[in-house]
C-alpha cells in the first residue's frame, strides 16, 4: 500500500503536528489522537504510522489503540458531521489533536465496548497528556451533549449519503456509477473488519498438516475456498499466537491476493519471473513458495518498503540467491534490467486501493477523485514499460486491489487495443465476476478483499 495523496481540507498541515517519537508512553486515547493527528495533518497512512506505536504507548495498549484509530477512520464520515453539530464551529487547525480526541470519544460511545461513563471520563483525562488542559471542559461537554442529543443528531444527518454510508461523497458517486446494483453491498463490506486469512508455506508443510496444528492448539480454522494454500481463521488473533509463524510456516495474506501465483502458471523449471512493485513482499514470497525452480526478480521503488520484502523472505527461509531484490523504478527498466527477457511478469500495480478499504479505512480520508486518473497513468506506464521485457509466448498477470474499471478492465482493454502482439488469456474461475477483460472480485465476495486480475500473453509476430 502506497502513501495516499490527499486529505480533508479542514485538516491542512499545521506546525504543531508533534512528531510521534517525541511523546513517550501516552495513555491509549491520547496516543490514538496523536496518530490520527498525523493522518489528518500530514496525510500519512496508518500503515506507515502504526509500526511506530511502540515509541509512544505501552505494548499492552497497542491493540486497543489500533482498534480505535481504525474505527475512527472507518466511521469518520459519520463522526465528523456529528462533531461539527456539537461544536457549532471548527476548532483552529493547531488543535487537530483535540479534534481527533473528540472523534475517538464519539467512536467509543457508538461502536466501542466500554461503558459510556468510562468512555467519557477516560477521553477527558487524555487531554492532560496532550498538554492542553483547557480542552477538558470542551471534550466533556461534547461527549455528554452527544449522549443527550444522539437521536436528534442522527435524524438531522441521516439523509446525507456520506453520513449514511460512512464514505466520502466522491467515492459514493464513483462506486455507484461503477457498480449500481452492488454498491450497497460494497459500502457495507467496506465498513466491516476484514477476516483473517493465512497462506501456508507449502515448502515447509501441507495446508492439511497446518490445519491439524491449528486444531491441536484449539484455533478454529478452515481451508479457503479458492486459494490452494489458504487458511481462514474464524477469529483474528496476533500472529505471535499462530503456530510456526516466526519460523516461516505461514504468512498473513488475504485469499484474493493469493490468487496471483496460480494465474502465472509458471511450473516449468528455471523460468525467469518478474514481480514488479513487489513490496511488502507477500506475493514475492508466494511465488518463491509456489515455483521453487524459478529465478525471481523482485523490483520495488521505495527503499524502505524493499526492506520489508527482504524481511519477509528471511522470515520464510526463502533463498535470496533465487529471489533477486532490486530497488528501482520498475517502469524504467533501462536503470535495472540486465537484458534477459522474462517468461512471466506480475504487475501488482499501484492503485486507489478501493477494494481493501475494510483493511485500510484511512483510504476514505486520504484518497480523492483526482487520484484515479493519476494512478491510471502510472499503471499504463508500467504496462508499456515492462511489456518489452516479456518473452514471446510469455504471460503477464496484471492485478490491482481496486474496484474501479479505469484501473482494471478499462486499463487492459486500452493496452490490448494499442499493443499488436498482446492477447488476453481468459480466466476461467469460480471466483469473482467476469468483465469485458479479466475478472473482478468485489469486497466481501467469498470473504475476500476486492481485487482485479487479467492475464495477457505475448503473441509470436
Amino acid at each position: 500500500m502506497r502513501r495516499y495523496l490527499s486529505m480533508p481540507a479542514i485538516y491542512k498541515r499545521v506546525n504543531n503536528c508533534t512528531d510521534m517519537a517525541q511523546a513517550k508512553r501516552l495513555p491509549s486515547r491520547a496516543a490514538a489522537a496523536r496518530v490520527l493527528q498525523h493522518v489528518f495533518c500530514d496525510g500519512t497512512s496508518l500503515s506507515t504510522l502504526l509500526p511506530g506505536l511502540s515509541d509512544i504507548a505501552a505494548a499492552k495498549d497497542i491493540p486497543y489503540i489500533k482498534a480505535m484509530v481504525f474505527g475512527v477512520c472507518r466511521y469518520f464520515h459519520r463522526l465528523e458531521p456529528q462533531l461539527a453539530v456539537l461544536l457549532h464551529k471548527n476548532l483552529p487547525e493547531e488543535h487537530a489533536d483535540i479534534r481527533a480526541l473528540a472523534l475517538c470519544g464519539l467512536f467509543q460511545l457508538q461502536y466501542g465496548n466500554v461503558p459510556q461513563h468510562a468512555a467519557v471520563s477516560e477521553t477527558v483525562n487524555a487531554v492532560k497528556a496532550l498538554g492542553k488542559p483547557w480542552a477538558k471542559s470542551l471534550i466533556n461537554g461534547v461527549l455528554r451533549q452527544f449522549l443527550r442529543r444522539r437521536n436528534d443528531i442522527d435524524n438531522r444527518l441521516r439523509g446525507k449519503p456520506a453520513y449514511r454510508y460512512a464514505h466520502p461523497q466522491w467515492l459514493i458517486d464513483t462506486i455507484k456509477k461503477a457498480w449500481p446494483t452492488q454498491a450497497e453491498n460494497i459500502f457495507g463490506a467496506n465498513n466491516q473488519q476484514g477476516p483473517m486469512s493465512l497462506r501456508v508455506n507449502t515448502l515447509a508443510q501441507s495446508r492439511q498438516d497446518y490445519l491439524q496444528q491449528l486444531r491441536q492448539q484449539q484455533i478454529p480454522a478452515q481451508p479457503c475456498k479458492h486459494a490452494p494454500a489458504g487458511v481462514a481463521i474464524e477469529q483474528a488473533r496476533g500472529v505471535e499466537t499462530l503456530p510456526g509463524f516466526i519460523d516461516g510456516a505461514v504468512s498473513v495474506q488475504d485469499e484474493a491476493a493469493q490468487l496471483a501465483a496460480q494465474l502465472l502458471q509458471a511450473a516449468s523449471a528455471d523460468i525467469r519471473l518478474l514481480d514488479a512493485c513487489a513490496a511488502p513482499g507477500g506475493k514475492t514470497a508466494h511465488l518463491a513458495e509456489s515455483y521453487p525452480q524459478a529465478q525471481i526478480s523482485a523490483v520495488e521503488i521505495d527503499p524502505q518498503r524493499m526492506l520489508m520484502v527482504a524481511d519477509t523472505l528471511q522470515r520464510l527461509n526463502l533463498s535470496t540467491t533465487r529471489v533477486r531484490c532490486i530497488q528501482a523504478d520498475a517502469g524504467e527498466p533501462d536503470t535495472w534490467w540486465e537484458g534477459r527477457r522474462f517468461q512471466r511478469i506480475l504487475i501488482d500495480a499501484p492503485c486507489t486501493a478501493t477494494g481493501v478499504i475494510r483493511r485500510h479505512p484511512d483510504i476514505k480520508l486520504l484518497r480523492r477523485a483526482a487520484d484515479v486518473a493519476d494512478l491510471a497513468a502510472a499503471q499504463a506506464r508500467l504496462l508499456n514499460g515492462l511489456w518489452p521485457l516479456l518473452e514471446a509466448g510469455g504471460i503477464l498477470v496484471y492485478c490491482t486491489c481496486s474496484v474501479l474499471a479505469e484501473e482494471n478492465s478499462g486499463q487492459i482493454e486500452k493496452f490490448l487495443h494499442e499493443t499488436d502482439d498482446a492477447r488476453e488469456i481468459p480466466i476461467e474461475a469460480r471466483w469473482g465476476l467476469a468483465q469485458s477483460v479479466g475478472r473482478q472480485i468485489l469486497p466481501g465476495q467469498d470473504d475476500m478483499d476486492g481485487f482485479y486480475y487479467a492475464r495477457v500473453q505475448k503473441r509470436n509476430v
